[in-house]
């Protein structure tokens, strides 16, 4: 149980990624812009977008966009959280990526791509079942033809879980905390931070939903789309039952309009 003297973070505006997480969001999650792991990711979705445009679901703050329109491909993004995207437009190259306001399971953007993408376990931000089939929908109706949808996420890590436990620390600190908590029975999870800060302890907490890759095929097959290729990561490592992650690619199928 926390203290009584706890600061739990929330932003009403922006909801779990207001101002508080996206002042400090590129500096937490630092090891996602190293080379060797943000190249191979621009190399695949640049190849798959074919000279086309992308659509990135939860651009956030352009970790993935900038360096993929720094290529040559043209690329729109949709994020709910005004924050995250103002540090992008703060950023070189930020005003050649376009923005809408919006949830990305449903909002609607003007013209085709042959690319769309949710990379960093975003999909897992929609915390319901119908809102992640709302995804793949929004998606199949943005995609050309022969268009392809990336998700990078990972897989639901309950082998970690022993009999009657639902919590999984991944940071443990002298003043930083982090873990995750599952719910098997509705696959509902959240990430939970508590970390000291000028002698008081500030929560953080965002709620999820983990989704298997089987699952992701059958939200495909409602949307109209088929599994194309399946990894463990963005150098095309075979996918194996000791993956803990995958990038999967759907196609939506040559001559089929929204």
């Amino acid at each position: 149980m926390l203290s009584a003297g706890t600061v739990l973070i929330m932003d009403d505006e922006d909801g779990y990624f207001g101002e508080p997480v996206a002042a400090t969001y590129d500096e937490g999650s630092a090891g996602m812009f190293a080379p060797e792991v943000l190249g191979p990711a621009v190399d695949l979705l640049a190849g798959l977008a074919g000279g086309g445009r992308a659509l990135e679901l939860g651009v956030g703050t352009g970790r993935v966009a900038l360096p993929l329109a720094g290529r040559g491909v043209p690329v729109h993004g949709i994020d709910m959280s005004r924050a995250m995207v103002d540090r992008l437009r703060a950023k070189p190259g930020g005003d050649a990526v376009g923005v809408t306001i919006g949830d990305f399971a449903t909002t609607r953007v003007e013209g085709e791509f042959t690319l769309a993408y949710l990379v960093f376990n975003t999909i897992n931000n929609l915390t319901t079942q119908d809102a992640q089939v709302d995804c793949f929908r929004n998606v199949a109706a943005h995609l050309a033809p022969g268009g392809r949808f990336v998700i990078e996420v990972g897989v639901p890590g309950l082998r970690l879980l022993p009999p009657g436990q639902t919590a999984v620390p991944f940071r443990v600190e002298d003043d930083r905390w982090a873990f995750d908590l599952y719910d098997t029975s509705t696959q509902e999870m959240s990430s939970n931070y508590v970390e000291v800060v000028d002698g008081r302890e500030v929560f953080r907490r965002f709620p999820f939903r983990y989704v298997w890759p089987s699952e992701l095929d059958l939200m495909a097959r409602l949307a109209g789309l088929r599994l194309a290729d399946r990894w463990e990561d963005w150098t095309r490592t075979p996918f194996t039952h000791e993956s803990t992650r995958h990038v999967s690619v759907w196609e939506k199928p040559p001559g089929e309009t929204a």
